[in-house]
C-alpha cells in the first residue's frame, strides 16, 4: 500500500462521472491517490499526462475482486481432465490434494496462485477456507495456523483478502466426517465460532475475515444460526455454497422436507450480507427467498461448466433484485473476464437468444458487486473515497485490437482475457507492471514449484 500521495495518468477509464450516472469510458483521466492508499479525487477529460504522473496505457478499470475461491484447487489443473467422471468422482481427486497440504506448503502455494490473480487483474479475493487442522482432524498448535497462511499469502502477493473461514462439521446429512474431512471440522458450531473468533487483522489492512457455512449437507440445520449469528454480530460476510448439485438437493429433502435454499431461510442465514455460490438448481420458490432477501448470488461459470453442475438461473435472479457477484472457485481457469463473459454466453446457450447483459453489468459484477459481497464496500469503482485499486487492460493485443476506445466495456468482457492485463495497483501502490508481477519474480515458476512438492506427498 502506498505511503505517499501519488497521481496516475490513464488515456481511458471505465467510470461513472457522477454516483447517479451510467458508467462509461471517458478519455484522458488523472486519478489521485492520498498518502493512505485511497483515492482523492477522479478528473477525467484531464488532457495530457502532467509532469510526475505514472502514465498507464489501454483502459483503466477499478480492481477485480474474485468473490469465490478454493486456493488449493489450482494444483488440480490438468490433473483432473483425464477420463470422465461428475462433481462427485472430482471431488475424490480434490480431496487428495487436501491431504497434502500443511501451513508452510499452504503458504508457498496460496501466494503463488494469489499473485497470478493480480495478474489477471484481481485485486481482493474471497477466500472460501475450510482446511483448518492437521490431516487426522488434530488441531495445529496455533489453531488458526491454515488460515494465517492464506492471509499472509495474499500479503506476499500484494492483493487484499476476505478470509471467509468455513464451518463444515458433517460428509452429508448427520453423517460424520470421513477421513479426508476430518481436518476441516470443529466439532460443532461453537467451537468453530471460538476458534475463527481468535483470528485478529486489525493491524493487517489487506485483511478481512468472514464466515462460510460450507452446505446444508456439511453443515447440519440446528448448527446453521450459530453461523448466522456470529457473522450478523460482527457485520461480516457470510457465504454459503447452494444447491450446486441435485443430488444434495434430493438428500437434503429427503432430510428436512425442505430445499437447501427453504432450510437456510428457516434458520436466518439469508440476507443481503450473503452470498449463495452457484445457486444452480433452484425452485421458483427459490428464487423468491433470495431476491425477497436481496441476498447476493455468486456466480462460478468456469467452473460450474467444468464440473457438468448446470447453468443457473443468474438472470432471471437479477432481474428479481439479487445482487451478482463473480468467482473463479476451482481455478480451472483464473480469468475475471472469461467469468463475466461466460454469464452471458451461458444464457444464449440456453435461450438461443442474445443481450441478456450488458457489459455495463457484467463488469459491475465482477468489480463493485464484487467487492461489497467480500465486505469492502469502499473498493471497486473509480471514485474519491474509494480505495485506490484499479488495473488497466491493453486496446492493441491481437485480442483486443480494433474497436474504439468507447467500446472499452464491450472489449473488455467479451474479447480481453487475464493475458491483457497490464497494470494492477492495489491501494495506490503498483503490484503489475507493463504484466509483471512486482512481487513474485516468476509467477510460473513458484506454482510449479508448490504444486511439485504437493504432488509428491
Amino acid at each position: 500500500m502506498t505511503a505517499r500521495p501519488v497521481t496516475y495518468w490513464a488515456p481511458h477509464a471505465w467510470m461513472r462521472r457522477t454516483p447517479s450516472a451510467l458508467p462509461a469510458v471517458e478519455d484522458q483521466v488523472l486519478v489521485e491517490v492520498a498518502a493512505d492508499g485511497t483515492i482523492s479525487s477522479v478528473t477525467p477529460d484531464s488532457g495530457p499526462a502532467p509532469v510526475g504522473a505514472v502514465q498507464l496505457g489501454g483502459l483503466l478499470l477499478p480492481g477485480l475482486a474474485n468473490a469465490h475461491s478454493h486456493a488449493f484447487h489450482r494444483a488440480l489443473r490438468g490433473v483432473v481432465q483425464v477420463g470422465s467422471g461428475t462433481f462427485w468422482t472430482w471431488r475424490d481427486t480434490m480431496y487428495r490434494a487436501a491431504d497434502a497440504l500443511d501451513p508452510e506448503l499452504y503458504l508457498e502455494l496460496a501466494t503463488a496462485v494469489y499473485a497470478e490473480m493480480a495478474l489477471a487483474g484481481i485485486t481482493a479475493v474471497g477466500e472460501f477456507h475450510y482446511l483448518h487442522h492437521q490431516p487426522d482432524g488434530t488441531p495445529y498448535a496455533e489453531p488458526n495456523a491454515m488460515g494465517e497462511a492464506l492471509i499472509e499469502a495474499a500479503a506476499r502477493a500484494g492483493i487484499r483478502i476476505t478470509l471467509l473461514d468455513t464451518c463444515y462439521l458433517s460428509s452429508g446429512f448427520g453423517l460424520e466426517p470421513n477421513a479426508h474431512q476430518r481436518r476441516f471440522s470443529d466439532g460443532s458450531a461453537e467451537a468453530w465460532a471460538e476458534r475463527v473468533s481468535a483470528l485478529d487483522v486489525k493491524d493487517r489492512p489487506h485483511a478481512r475475515i468472514g464466515a462460510a457455512i460450507h452446505s446444508v449437507r456439511a453443515v447440519p440445520a440446528d448448527q446453521l444460526a450459530t453461523v448466522a449469528a456470529w457473522a450478523k454480530d460482527r457485520e461480516a460476510p457470510l457465504h454459503v455454497h447452494l444447491s450446486e448439485q441435485t443430488a444434495e438437493n434430493d438428500a437434503c429433502m429427503d432430510a428436512y422436507g425442505l430445499t437447501p435454499t427453504q432450510l437456510l431461510a428457516r434458520h436466518g442465514v439469508l440476507g443481503p450480507r450473503t452470498s449463495a455460490v452457484h445457486a444452480t438448481h433452484l425452485t421458483g420458490e427459490d428464487q423468491r427467498l433470495l431476491a425477497d432477501t436481496s441476498t447476493v448470488i455468486c456466480m462460478c461459470p468456469t467452473t460450474e461448466r467444468d464440473l457438468a453442475d448446470g447453468i443457473g438461473p443468474a438472470r432471471a435472479l437479477a432481474s428479481a433484485g439479487c445482487p451478482v457477484s463473480l468467482g473463479s472457485d476451482s481455478h480451472a481457469v483464473i480469468d475475471l473476464f472469461e467469468e463475466a463473459r461466460a454469464m452471458e454466453l451461458n444464457e444464449r446457450l440456453a435461450t438461443q437468444q442474445r443481450g441478456h447483459w450488458t457489459a455495463n453489468a457484467l463488469l459491475h459484477a465482477a468489480t463493485e458487486a464484487g467487492h461489497a459481497s467480500l465486505g469492502l464496500p469502499e473498493a471497486g469503482r473509480l471514485a474519491p473515497g474509494a480505495l485506490a485499486d484499479f488495473v488497466t487492460i491493453a486496446l492493441d493485443t491481437p485480442r483486443t485490437a480494433g474497436p474504439s476506445p468507447r467500446y472499452g466495456a464491450e472489449t473488455a468482457v467479451f474479447a480481453a482475457g487475464a493475458a491483457d492485463v497490464r497494470d494492477v495497483i492495489v491501494g495506490g501502490a503498483a503490484v503489475v507492471r507493463d504484466g509483471m508481477h512486482q512481487l513474485v519474480p516468476d509467477v510460473g515458476e513458484a506454482l510449479h514449484r508448490a504444486i511439485t512438492v504437493l504432488n509428491s506427498r
